[in-house]
């Protein structure tokens, strides 16, 4: 957040969604799906998804199967193509055994490559999504998530309502590519929109791994432009953790000088 925050001069206000796989959370779960709302040096986090629990943690950047499954577990609904043939990791995820929270929109991304394309398995993180990404042509009509706020007061997208979606045969794997990318971005806009309504705040900045996706990425500032935001998109600096030391040296910056 403080990194493009940072490039693009955002010294106002602002809500910043940082969209990626994992990362260590102040509550101790694994962040990856949040929108913070402030400037470097003074950021609170205002959105996030739905958590469910990741089983084997980190193991899931490259075994994107365990996303989806736990999704699925979570919801008490079945998916057939599940490779937990033995029921260890189920054992595991219903007794919470290295299962961690986690809100990433990375993790989402690759359960949904995993049930639309059958990507199981990756030999790098993120090759599942970005095959899905391959397959969009158009924006499709999305899939409606809704906006809850939990008792922090912290706003969160439901995923639930995509897994019926995901798994629906009848529509081709790239229609529902599509409309998984358009939902999502969807979600960013109603995020936007609940912030805005509360804080007035009308830049939004776009950081993390996530947003490298362009198919997701042109659909979100097309939306909130045309709902009146003026949306920031790193140009110079890498969008996802390649940043991340900018980010730092901007927030530590930040900081000094509001002492």
């Amino acid at each position: 957040a403080s990194a493009v925050a940072a490039e693009c001069g955002m010294s106002e206000q602002s809500l910043v969604f940082t969209w990626d796989g994992v990362g260590f959370g102040e509550d101790a779960t694994l962040w990856g799906g949040e929108a913070m709302l402030g400037t470097p040096g003074a950021w609170q986090r205002v959105c996030s998804l739905r958590t469910f629990r990741l089983p084997g943690g980190d193991k899931a950047g490259r075994e994107p199967w365990r996303s989806a499954a736990a999704m699925h577990w979570a919801c008490d609904k079945e998916w057939a193509a599940c490779p937990d043939t033995d029921g260890l990791a189920y054992s595991a995820w219903s007794k919470g055994l290295n299962c961690p929270e986690t809100s990433a929109v990375g993790r989402v991304f690759d359960a949904a490559a995993a049930v639309i394309i059958g990507k199981t398995h990756a030999s790098f993180e993120a090759e599942g999504p970005m095959q899905l990404e391959a397959l969009c042509d158009s924006p499709a009509a999305p899939v409606s998530l809704p906006l809850d706020r939990d008792d922090d007061g912290i706003w969160r997208g439901d995923w639930r309502p995509l897994l019926r979606m995901l798994q629906d045969e009848c529509r081709s794997r790239a229609l529902r590519a599509e409309i998984f990318h358009s939902s999502m971005a969807q979600l960013v806009l109603e995020q936007a929109h609940a912030v805005r309504d509360e804080h007035g705040v009308n830049q939004v900045g776009l950081s993390g791994g996530v947003f490298q996706n362009r198919v997701l990425t042109e659909q979100v500032i097309g939306l909130l432009e045309g709902e009146g935001f003026t949306v920031h998109l790193p140009t110079v600096l890498p969008v996802n953790d390649a940043a991340l030391s900018y980010g730092q040296a901007a927030e530590l910056a930040a900081r000094e000088s509001n002492r």
